[in-house]
């Protein structure tokens, strides 16, 4: 799709990861509270383009799409400046993209490595460093979405955890580095939605067991949580909230 410069009286979010699972609900909950919505996807072009209908459908005009591989950071400035482009404005960056998958600290591959570190922990951070002159101008945030095994540590998925590490910790630094201005908090799911290739029944039964709240919770949880820390949390910032169920009291 072509940019389209306009002015808007509504605020605007990007949301990356948007078209599905979580990135979606955050989409909803923020376009029902008012905003504008960029959604941004790599793959999922049809449910992107789903969700753009069905919220245009609601509100006439809300709701764009934007293609991108976030790997390719000498490209997120650009991005950033088309999607603040489309309404004239930008108020929210929504962290929200990234890959999960095993990588035994034995076995790790330089490829593994950079792949995920370059979707979880690197184009947040240039996403972030872009954004920052837009959000500025209009009191803005950021919100990332990190990860309770990022402070924990999860069997097999060495990289993955420290590339959300990596995230909670730049949500610290960043939140020093844009204040006044520009508020930075990060939201931790804990067993939320599975992994879309996880099978094994029993690990998700042991996960729920080891859960103070023993059950699952909602992608609305986590929806709800980071339409909090945009709307309602003004003098919050540097904060990382997580969404576990109290999974990270005991784990």
């Amino acid at each position: 799709m072509t940019a389209r410069s306009a002015s808007s009286s509504r605020k605007v979010a990007v949301i990356t990861g948007a078209a599905q699972r979580l990135g979606e609900a955050i989409a909803r909950a923020l376009h029902d509270a008012g905003y504008n919505i960029v959604v941004h996807f790599r793959q999922s072009a049809g449910s992107a383009a789903r969700l753009m209908d069905d919220l245009n459908t609601q509100r006439a005009e809300s709701v764009w799409v934007i293609h991108q591989d976030l790997r390719l950071t000498g490209e997120l400035a650009a991005m950033v400046a088309t999607a603040a482009g489309r309404w004239g404005r930008l108020d929210v960056l929504v962290n929200n993209a990234a890959l999960f998958f095993p990588t035994p600290s034995c076995a790790v591959t330089d490829e593994q490595w950079d792949t995920l570190m370059d979707t979880n922990l690197k184009a947040p951070f240039f996403l972030a460093q872009a954004a920052y002159p837009f959000l500025r101008d209009h009191g803005g945030c950021i919100v990332n979405l990190t990860d309770i095994y990022g402070e924990r540590g999860l069997a097999d998925h060495s990289v993955y955890c420290i590339s959300k590490a990596g995230l909670t910790a730049m949500t610290g630094f960043l939140a020093r580095e844009f204040a006044p201005q520009v508020r930075v908090n990060a939201v931790a799911p804990g067993a939320i939605l599975w992994p879309e290739r996880e099978g094994d029944s029993e690990r998700r039964q042991r996960i729920l067991e080891q859960t103070p709240l023993a059950r699952r919770g909602e992608v609305q949880d986590v929806a709800a949580a980071v339409l909090y820390l945009v709307e309602q949390a003004p003098f919050v910032t540097g904060q990382v909230l997580a969404v576990d169920g109290g999974r990270s009291l005991v784990c």
